[in-house]
Protein backbone atom coordinates (compact mmCIF):
# COMPACT_ATOMS: atom_id res chain seq x y z
CA UNK A 1 0.00 0.00 0.00
CA UNK A 2 1.93 3.54 -0.80
CA UNK A 3 1.22 6.60 1.21
CA UNK A 4 -0.40 9.27 -1.56
CA UNK A 5 0.73 13.06 -0.77
CA UNK A 6 -0.26 16.02 -3.12
CA UNK A 7 3.35 15.67 -4.22
CA UNK A 8 2.93 12.12 -5.50
CA UNK A 9 -0.34 11.78 -6.60
CA UNK A 10 -0.16 12.55 -10.49
CA UNK A 11 2.26 10.43 -11.12
CA UNK A 12 1.40 7.28 -8.65
CA UNK A 13 -2.41 7.70 -9.94
CA UNK A 14 -3.25 9.85 -12.65
CA UNK A 15 -0.45 8.06 -14.44
CA UNK A 16 -0.28 4.75 -13.23
CA UNK A 17 -0.57 2.24 -16.51
CA UNK A 18 -2.59 0.02 -13.95
CA UNK A 19 -5.68 0.71 -11.86
CA UNK A 20 -5.03 2.52 -8.81
CA UNK A 21 -7.89 2.37 -5.86
CA UNK A 22 -7.43 5.53 -3.38
CA UNK A 23 -8.66 5.52 -0.38
CA UNK A 24 -9.66 8.91 1.20
CA UNK A 25 -8.77 8.37 4.43
CA UNK A 26 -7.99 10.25 8.16
CA UNK A 27 -6.30 9.46 11.62
CA UNK A 28 -9.42 10.19 13.77
CA UNK A 29 -11.66 7.98 11.23
CA UNK A 30 -13.18 4.80 13.02
CA UNK A 31 -14.41 3.01 10.04
CA UNK A 32 -11.15 3.81 8.09
CA UNK A 33 -8.92 1.44 10.86
CA UNK A 34 -11.77 -1.05 10.06
CA UNK A 35 -11.28 -0.68 6.32
CA UNK A 36 -7.61 -0.50 6.15
CA UNK A 37 -6.53 -4.42 6.49
CA UNK A 38 -9.74 -5.37 4.10
CA UNK A 39 -7.92 -3.09 1.17
CA UNK A 40 -4.63 -4.71 2.12
CA UNK A 41 -5.93 -8.45 1.48
CA UNK A 42 -7.61 -6.54 -1.30
CA UNK A 43 -4.59 -5.64 -2.89
CA UNK A 44 -2.69 -8.70 -1.84
CA UNK A 45 -4.88 -11.15 -3.53
CA UNK A 46 -6.20 -9.22 -6.71
CA UNK A 47 -3.00 -7.74 -7.54
CA UNK A 48 -4.32 -3.97 -7.64
CA UNK A 49 -2.37 -0.71 -6.67
CA UNK A 50 -4.09 0.46 -3.25
CA UNK A 51 -3.40 4.10 -1.81
CA UNK A 52 -4.00 6.07 1.03
CA UNK A 53 -4.51 9.87 1.23
CA UNK A 54 -4.98 11.48 4.30
CA UNK A 55 -7.65 13.91 3.78
CA UNK A 56 -6.17 15.93 6.75
CA UNK A 57 -2.72 16.20 4.99
CA UNK A 58 -3.94 16.85 1.52
CA UNK A 59 -7.73 18.27 1.25
CA UNK A 60 -7.20 19.64 -1.95
CA UNK A 61 -6.70 16.36 -3.18
CA UNK A 62 -9.79 15.40 -1.71
CA UNK A 63 -11.70 18.42 -2.64
CA UNK A 64 -10.12 18.04 -6.34
CA UNK A 65 -12.88 15.24 -6.35
CA UNK A 66 -16.06 16.24 -4.09
CA UNK A 67 -15.11 13.99 -1.51
CA UNK A 68 -17.48 14.57 1.45
CA UNK A 69 -17.01 11.91 4.08
CA UNK A 70 -14.68 9.07 4.71
CA UNK A 71 -13.70 6.58 4.24
CA UNK A 72 -14.35 7.02 0.25
CA UNK A 73 -12.69 4.84 -1.90
CA UNK A 74 -11.93 5.48 -5.66
CA UNK A 75 -11.08 3.15 -8.02
CA UNK A 76 -8.97 5.25 -11.33
CA UNK A 77 -8.20 3.68 -14.49
CA UNK A 78 -6.21 5.90 -16.74
CA UNK A 79 -6.13 8.57 -14.69
CA UNK A 80 -9.86 9.13 -14.47
CA UNK A 81 -12.41 7.63 -11.50
CA UNK A 82 -14.44 4.71 -12.50
CA UNK A 83 -16.06 3.67 -9.34
CA UNK A 84 -16.58 5.13 -5.75
CA UNK A 85 -17.66 3.60 -2.87
CA UNK A 86 -18.30 5.40 0.42
CA UNK A 87 -18.59 4.24 3.82
CA UNK A 88 -16.63 0.90 5.43
CA UNK A 89 -18.29 -2.21 3.93
CA UNK A 90 -17.68 -5.71 4.08
CA UNK A 91 -14.90 -7.60 1.83
CA UNK A 92 -17.22 -9.49 -0.13
CA UNK A 93 -18.82 -5.67 -0.54
CA UNK A 94 -16.03 -3.63 -1.55
CA UNK A 95 -14.67 -6.78 -4.03
CA UNK A 96 -18.32 -7.12 -5.45
CA UNK A 97 -18.90 -3.67 -6.34
CA UNK A 98 -15.25 -2.92 -7.34
CA UNK A 99 -16.18 -5.50 -9.92
CA UNK A 100 -13.50 -7.94 -9.00
CA UNK A 101 -15.58 -10.86 -8.17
Amino acid sequence: MITLTTANYEEQVLKSDKPVLVEFWAEWCGPCRMVAPVLEQIEAEHGLTVGKLNIDDHPEVMARYGVMGVPTILLFENGEPVKQIVGAKPKRMLVSELGLA
